[in-house]
């Protein structure tokens, strides 16, 4: 049986390093349109260097997925996971975790992806002055 496209993003995001840029053609279409709350990327090429530029400072990064919603049928679907990293220029290289979820849009092959995720979360509260400022109103709020 043939893998199915959500298969096919499960498989190239298990493990995030500059190994999977051959394969991003196989997966994402010439005219991708990739969002997450940091950038906005437009085409294939485009992406590529997105992601080869992230991976310059990443230690390590996987991505273990939870559950999906999904729609063949109307080539749909939303994939939620945790992103498990290290950065060198984020908490001195220690492991963190993010939690979010992707919405792809495809056909053969992905022409949109949209992750949701707390940027806060990712960088923000690891930075060592904002950090303690963010966690200290967090804290304020009542937030977790």
């Amino acid at each position: 049986m043939a893998s199915t496209v959500p298969q096919k993003v499960r498989t190239l995001y298990l493990r995030f390093d500059k190994k999977i840029l051959n394969t991003i053609p196989d997966i994402y279409s010439e005219d991708i349109q990739f969002r997450d709350p940091l950038h906005a990327v437009n085409g294939l090429q485009n992406l590529t260097d997105y992601f080869n530029g992230m991976m310059e400072d990443l230690l390590e990064c996987r991505f273990e997925f939870h559950h999906s919603l999904e729609s063949m049928e109307r080539g749909e679907a939303i994939l939620f996971w945790t992103m498990h990293y290290r950065h060198k220029k984020i908490a001195g290289g220690k492991q963190l975790e993010l939690s979010g979820n992707s919405h792809l849009l495809f056909n053969d092959k992905v022409y949109y992806h949209r992750d949701y995720f707390d940027a806060g979360a990712m960088l923000y509260e690891h930075l060592p002055l904002l950090g303690a400022a963010i966690r200290y109103l967090k804290k304020r709020i009542g937030a977790k």
